[in-house]
């Protein structure tokens, strides 16, 4: 095991006070984070305007953590699925989504997930572990190396990473103290200087920690609510057992952000689970005071899974129910679906084992 301090584990007040520790004054911090996270750096002899013997010092007690060998999987439809090895053998994966304006890049949180959501394959994998913040940003340095050395012709969007939504494996809110510190260095001018406002944090209603969220960092928030009934969210999403919708909604209500900014409520339409008329109605009367918008999802079917994806005029139905109630309701296209990058398809369920549906 290495015991190496990795400083992409540290946010720039943390690298401050390392450095401080090693007797150096604290723009020496600042100007080791202007470093780490620039192309191509990997190693603490390229940071050329730090003291030769401060580099070597900081070779001897630190380390530039990154990933190497990602398994690589391209869709028909463009979208681009990574399998990222970990230091201790595990895996996680990321799915970078392009468009001609934007590349969003969906990142992990957590090895497996601890949720056992009945509809998502990850959760057949169970919980593993947590990522640490280094893991979680390694993977948007990843993503950005890959863009920037793909050929211009085969771009469709832009050759970086300008959205990045947690959505991958993991319960991003039961990593919350590694998130929060993957958001700071992600949102760090000398960092990799992207804005809050294209990061989105989803989660299945982890009461108790939304509120630090959004105290503590400025990203959008995403709920996976996917049933307007106890009954049926807690057969779907065994948390709602924990904290019901009830709770679940008055956090929201209650959730503190900026006037301009809503909630994004997911939801998957499962065929005749929770994709009725009555079920779009019911919809509408729950979200009523929280400022929000809705994202519909046709269930992604997985070998497995006993769930059936509705028919495109009953999402469209639905859609017009819910907009008519006075919101606004999107549907989202599934990506991916051919390397199992689909919303709810990312799963390892064994060491270097793919699973593909």
């Amino acid at each position: 095991m290495n015991t190496k301090t990795d400083l992409r584990n540290l946010t720039q007040d943390e690298i401050v006070q390392y450095v401080e520790g090693l007797g150096q004054p604290a723009f020496r911090g600042r100007q080791i984070m202007s470093w780490l996270y620039r192309p191509g750096i990997t190693d603490f002899s390229e940071m050329t305007d730090l003291a030769k013997k401060f580099r070597l010092i900081l070779s001897e007690n630190a380390r530039i953590y990154s990933f190497t060998d990602p398994v690589i999987q391209r869709s028909s439809d463009g979208c681009v699925k990574f399998g990222f090895p970990l230091e201790d053998g595990k895996i996680i994966e990321s799915v970078l989504i392009p468009e001609p304006d934007r590349n969003t890049l969906c990142v992990s949180s957590q090895v497996g997930c601890a949720m056992n959501c009945s509809f998502c394959l990850t959760a057949t994998m169970g919980f593993l572990r947590n990522l640490t913040p280094s893991e979680i940003v390694n993977q948007v340095v990843a993503v950005g190396e890959f863009l920037r050395s793909e050929p211009k012709g085969k771009l469709i969007g832009p050759d970086r990473v300008t959205n990045i939504v947690f959505m991958g494996m993991g319960e991003p809110l039961n990593n919350l103290n590694n998130l929060i510190k993957s958001i700071s260095i992600l949102t760090e001018q000398r960092g990799l200087d992207m804005t809050s406002r294209r990061i989105t944090v989803s989660t299945c209603g982890i009461v108790p920690k939304m509120e630090r969220l959004g105290l503590e960092t400025d990203v959008n928030l995403a709920i996976s609510l996917h049933a307007v009934d106890d009954t049926t969210r807690d057969s779907l999403m065994p948390v709602n057992n924990k904290y019901s919708l009830k709770e679940l909604l008055e956090a929201c209500r209650t959730y503190p952000m900026a006037k301009r900014k809503r909630i994004m409520f997911e939801y998957i339409m499962l065929k005749d689970i929770n994709d009725s008329d009555e079920d779009a109605r019911k919809l509408g009367e729950i979200l009523r005071e929280v400022p929000c918008k809705v994202n519909l999802i046709a269930f992604n079917e997985s070998p497995g899974i006993p769930y059936k994806s509705p028919s495109r005029n009953r999402v469209y139905a639905f859609q017009k129910i819910v907009r008519d109630c006075g919101y606004s309701v999107f549907i989202r296209s599934s990506r991916g679906e051919d390397i199992s990058a689909a919303c709810g398809q990312l799963a390892k369920q064994k060491q270097g084992e793919q699973t593909d549906a």
